[in-house]
């Protein structure tokens, strides 16, 4: 993708925030926030030892790609990686790029028990309320996005409203950055959100400087279960795994193939002799 992705879509969602405001003025959604609510502790769920959890994605579509799925039910597939063994379920709700809606949490929330990850570009206060409100137990925070102590402010408010935060990195200024700011669930990004590349030798750079009192979290570029085995060895506690699900025919069997290294079912084909 030619140009600067992570430029380009913020000012996208600069335009689609007005219309988000304008439907569900903030106010409004603060009032709604005061009624009781179930929180499903992400970071408690992902954090757990002994285990390399799935946070498995729903995503229709990427920058990259194009569209990962034709047949994209959330609700359908919510139910597959659930009953796959997923630790919690991470949903895309931009609108333009990766052709998301936020009305996807409500609906997944009433289908599993797991906790959700809204994932998206969040940059205003704003958004966090709107996380809450539409049903996410958590949100990712980018630490580029949030500079000059923007980060611990959020993290502060999303707190205060019983949201857990996966704070990404992708080189070591910003992962320096995300720990002084107090992060406790750190993204470990493959990808260069400006330019869209994938480097998997950043993540074993990285993992060296991460404390390990933090929750680690991989992102990108996890394909296979060498990809599973790779991070296994790093000692991380979670893989948050999207296009690599979303492509495949049978999405169970994928995941049960990343996990465990077992060749996808093939029908045997009997000749009738003659």
């Amino acid at each position: 993708m030619a140009g600067d992705f992570l430029k380009e879509v913020l000012l996208e969602k600069q335009k689609s925030l007005k219309e988000a405001k304008r439907r569900y003025p903030e106010e409004e959604l603060r009032l709604k926030l005061e009624e009781p609510r179930i929180w499903r502790p992400f970071k408690a769920s992902i954090g757990v030892r002994g285990k390399l959890h799935i946070i498995a994605e729903l995503k229709k579509a990427s920058p990259c790609a194009g569209i990962l799925r034709e047949d994209f039910d959330p609700i359908q597939i919510s139910r597959l990686y659930q009953n796959a063994g997923a630790s919690a379920i991470s949903v895309l709700t931009e609108e333009k790029y990766f052709l998301g809606k936020i009305s996807y949490l409500s609906q997944v929330r009433k289908i599993v028990d797991l906790p959700i990850l809204r994932k998206d570009f969040i940059f205003e206060p704003y958004q966090l309320y709107e996380s809450k409100f539409f049903g996410a137990d958590s949100v990712l925070l980018i630490a580029e996005v949030l500079k000059d102590g923007r980060l611990s402010e959020f993290l502060s408010l999303a707190k205060r409203l019983e949201l857990d935060c996966l704070v990404e990195a992708h080189n070591l200024e910003q992962l320096k950055y995300a720990l002084d700011q107090g992060s406790e669930i750190i993204g470990l990004n493959s990808r260069n959100l400006h330019t869209l590349e994938i480097d998997n030798k950043s993540r074993s750079a990285l993992i060296k400087y991460a404390p390990r009192d933090r929750v680690l979290v991989a992102e990108s570029g996890i394909k296979t279960h060498r990809d599973y085995e790779s991070c296994k060895k790093l000692k991380l506690n979670a893989l948050l795994i999207g296009s690599a699900l979303m492509k495949a025919k049978d999405i169970r069997e994928k995941f049960k193939q990343l996990v465990e290294g077992k060749p996808p079912k093939t029908k045997i084909i009997r000749r009738k002799k003659i």
